[in-house]
């Protein structure tokens, strides 16, 4: 798995993002680039704000115990898989917004680094290493970017 905490892996997940347009197509699945964009940010809303509320005591058990080693492992996702209610993108999105958001959100998570996030609490999985969070961030990005061809 690439360590987004190297600015190098940054670099280059913000060149594959820059290689998006309003009408890049993905490749499988449902989103549009803007609303894959939006969604994609949400991993980030959850670590940075308090956007999204904090699941009840016994929907963060069945979501530790039951999806955590999904999010945060190396297997690459699968194509049209579930996804959170939080997730869910609708309507359309402003796209160039959504595009530096995501990127805007990378630069801070690479800049914050990896000790910053060593035991940091996930509001879905309770505290977390930072090869968690960074197979977390990573491995969804990459998922969606492939998605779209990039």
């Amino acid at each position: 798995m690439k360590d987004i905490f190297d600015p190098k892996v940054t670099q280059e997940l913000i060149g594959r993002i820059n290689a998006l347009t309003p009408e890049t197509v993905p490749n499988w699945g449902k989103m549009s680039v803007d609303q894959m964009l939006a969604h994609c940010c949400v991993a980030y809303e959850m670590a940075y704000t308090d956007k999204h509320p904090k699941p009840n005591a016994l929907m963060r058990f069945i979501l530790k115990a039951f999806v955590k080693n999904g999010v945060v492992n190396e297997i690459p996702y699968k194509k049209n898989l579930r996804t959170a209610p939080q997730f869910i993108m609708t309507g359309r999105k402003n796209f160039d917004e959504e595009k530096a958001r995501l990127i805007n959100y990378l630069e801070h998570t690479c800049k914050l680094g990896k000790a910053h996030f060593e035991g940091k609490e996930s509001i879905s999985f309770g505290p977390m290493t930072s090869i968690e969070w960074n197979n977390q961030f990573y491995k969804h990005l990459d998922h969606h970017l492939t998605q779209f061809g990039v």
